[in-house]
């Protein structure tokens, strides 16, 4: 004997016309998908319910996925006003003979409204929404109703509608969805836990041949397509997607809080690819140097897009803190900020060509300043101490211009980070004791790059999202192309860094290093007409690397980053060269020249000048090995040797060529009756 449940229910369904005044439905919000500039998605935000739903329109799905979950849900779903009354009798028959509910025969339109309440499998909750099935027919065509239901469904853990699980599972989109793809995806629908693809793939294939054979059944797909599906390899990505540019998306998406649907950013996921590879392989080549990390940012310097966000060599490698992201972590620049200290004197009455002092020297405060070298170098030109990164006379540059108008100058090259006062940083300013971003440091040499002229980063393709702010003029466009010529010239700096150094480009190329106190940090940043590059090497624990410097450590990474650039985007532009800029603006005359040489004072070293001991090379893999060679130098001549084995240099040798090849090696030099001894070595 039926029970009064029953009667209840089909009274009630019979009423149901009477009742379908019901307050409107409600779904969570989608998840916000950040993409790269070219649509292609770096990370997806989760919604208000914790979960990824991407929003697809109805004529943006495959039409095999919808003739699948036609299949495997609701087979008459074109037929009925919301309620299948055919298979709700055949479940209150099977529910009321087992005294509980055993079988719900929810059409898609029952399951959509299911979606938006809470979890409930009362009778009274099965009432209701029948109730709202039937007011929601009455409301919305079918397709709109199909379109609402493929961007509701849970398809597996957190993944929520049709576009999200294409993308997750599969690395397509919910239009290219094949016949076998989506017979697995609906085949999902009816137990999302248990047909989880990540956890239960076994179920979930089987579970799929059933949704074909329905298919079959019902005359969606012959035999020959229900075949080829059957046979088709279904590979489910073993977990989302990997993150790509994982700590700019957590940056941009503080600025999107409000974030729905699509995102389109600045990253040129090329770019970002490209150094999200060499980062871990190169720190992997320095890991006997105590040197655990790097970061990168790469900016377009005509319009300020972030192309590239690399904060770490390794987003989720715990033990060297790589969810920390350096490019905007609080770090010592180093001598990577001495090009604005000597555009600065530029504009205050230096020339290229002005001698500055390189002595010991006590500045006030009893600050006394030393050279990487460890020498001194008499009265270098300003070009000269720029290039080869002197510090004694950026720090005399600094003493007569003044820390504020340092600090000054550095706030308007955008460096916000430096908020503490003059007198607090002192004349080390000028030497990189405050600490700033790599991002400000990468946009404060795009000025440079745009002839003085700054402007913010833009870190999102959609005009509503990039960030706000006027271009200001930090330096004259004269004064940036000075800079820019001297930070370009490889001649200039040899003297410091050798012929040779990574810096030294096959095209135009401006740039500097920066190595913090006691080698805690390694800067280097560089930019050509169209790219800007910046880099840092080092250790989010702060530990210091072992005899790492700019030039041997965060130097070949930006050299490499540059290569690749050149190579994947040409560039052959050169530096804009502004009106008013004569040749003696940025080099002597020879004759003038000689003149200064001739009254320079001489300079008092003795013994093996390059390389200094422990310093470290690096063999560039994109180069022959065989035109990779050191340049030994010395204050007078004499005969050089490796290792004990004498070289093939012309007698009593004031410098001498060495093939460069991995290991740790002492060059000796015997010079009138002396020995000198430098170790170094070569990754």
């Amino acid at each position: 004997m039926l029970s009064k449940r029953f009667w209840v229910f089909v009274l009630l369904l019979a009423l149901a016309p009477g009742l379908w005044a019901r307050a409107p439905l409600s779904y969570a919000p989608p998840s916000c998908k950040i993409t790269d500039r070219y649509g292609r998605p770096l990370r997806n935000i989760l919604s208000g319910a914790d979960g990824v739903l991407v929003p697809v329109a109805i004529e943006d799905v495959s039409p095999w996925f919808v003739l699948a979950v036609l299949a495997a849900e609701d087979k008459r779903f074109f037929e009925h006003g919301g309620v299948d009354i055919k298979a709700a009798a055949r479940a209150a028959w099977q529910n009321a003979a087992g005294g509980q509910i055993l079988s719900g025969a929810s059409t898609i339109t029952q399951q959509l409204v299911s979606a938006s309440r809470p979890k409930d499998k009362s009778l009274l909750s099965k009432i209701k929404q029948v109730i709202d099935a039937s007011a929601l027919e009455a409301q919305m065509s079918k397709e709109q109703i199909l379109e609402a239901y493929f961007n509701t469904i849970n398809l597996g853990g957190n993944i929520y509608g049709a576009e999200a699980a294409a993308s997750a599972y599969f690395n397509t989109t919910a239009r290219a969805l094949s016949t076998a793809q989506a017979a697995f995806l609906a085949g999902v629908i009816k137990s999302p836990a248990g047909y989880n693809p990540r956890k239960n793939f076994t179920a979930a294939k089987k579970r799929q041949k059933q949704v074909l054979g329905l298919m079959l059944k019902n005359g969606y797909v012959n035999q020959n397509l229900y075949q080829a599906a059957l046979d088709e390899q279904i590979t489910v990505n073993a977990q989302n997607p990997a993150l790509s540019a994982p700590h700019y998306a957590e940056f941009i998406k503080t600025k999107l809080p409000a974030c729905r649907g699509e995102a389109r950013s600045a990253i040129d996921g090329n770019i970002q690819a490209h150094i999200e590879a060499l980062l871990p392989a190169y720190v992997g080549m320095f890991k006997q140097n105590n040197l655990t990390n790097a970061a990168a940012v790469v900016l377009d310097n005509k319009t300020g897009e972030v192309l590239a966000m690399a904060g770490s060599a390794g987003y989720f490698d715990e033990r060297a803190q790589g969810y920390v992201n350096g490019a905007l972590a609080l770090r010592q620049p180093g001598s990577s900020l001495k090009p604005f200290v000597y555009a600065l004197a530029l504009e205050n009455g230096y020339t290229a060509n002005t001698k500055i002092e390189d002595e010991d020297k006590f500045f006030s405060g009893g600050y006394r300043p030393r050279n990487y070298d460890e020498g001194y170098h008499g009265a270098p030109t300003l070009r000269e101490a720029l290039a080869c990164s002197y510090n004694i006379p950026a720090v005399q540059v600094a003493s007569v211009l003044g820390a504020d108008k340092i600090l000054d100058i550095l706030k308007r090259a955008g460096f916000d980070s430096l908020n503490k006062t003059a007198q607090d940083y002192g004349l080390g300013l000028a030497l990189g004791n405050g600490e700033v971003t790599l991002l400000e440091l990468a946009n404060a040499y795009r000025a440079l790059a745009n002839g003085g002229l700054w402007s913010p980063v833009v870190l999102s393709l959609q005009p509503a999202l990039k960030t706000a702010g006027a271009p200001r003029r930090v330096f004259d466009e004269k004064t940036a192309f000075i800079i820019t010529d001297i930070l370009a010239d490889n001649a200039a700096r040899a003297a410091a860094f050798g012929m040779n150094s990574p810096l030294n480009m096959p095209f135009n190329f401006a740039s500097k290093t920066g190595t913090s106190k006691d080698y805690r940090d390694n800067w280097a940043a560089g930019y050509n007409a169209r790219f800007t590059i910046a880099v840092w090497t080092g250790n989010f624990n702060g530990e210091p690397m072992r005899r790492v410097s700019g030039i041997t450590g965060a130097a070949p990474l930006l050299r490499d980053i540059a290569m690749y650039l050149d190579a994947a985007y040409p560039s052959a532009e050169a530096f804009a060269r502004p009106p008013g800029v004569k040749d003696e603006d940025l080099r002597l005359p020879p004759a003038k020249a000689a003149a200064l040489a001739a009254a320079a004072p001489e300079r008092k070293e003795e013994g093996i000048t390059f390389p200094q001991n422990g310093d470290v090379f690096m063999l560039d893999p994109s180069y022959p090995k065989e035109g990779q060679q050191i340049l030994f130098k010395a204050a007078a001549g004499g005969d050089w040797f490796v290792d004990g084995a004498k070289l093939p240099c012309a007698a009593r040798a004031q410098s001498c060529f060495w093939p460069m090849q991995k290991g740790r090696f002492e060059v000796k030099l015997d010079a009138d009756g002396k020995t000198y001894k430098v170790n170094f070595e070569v990754l």
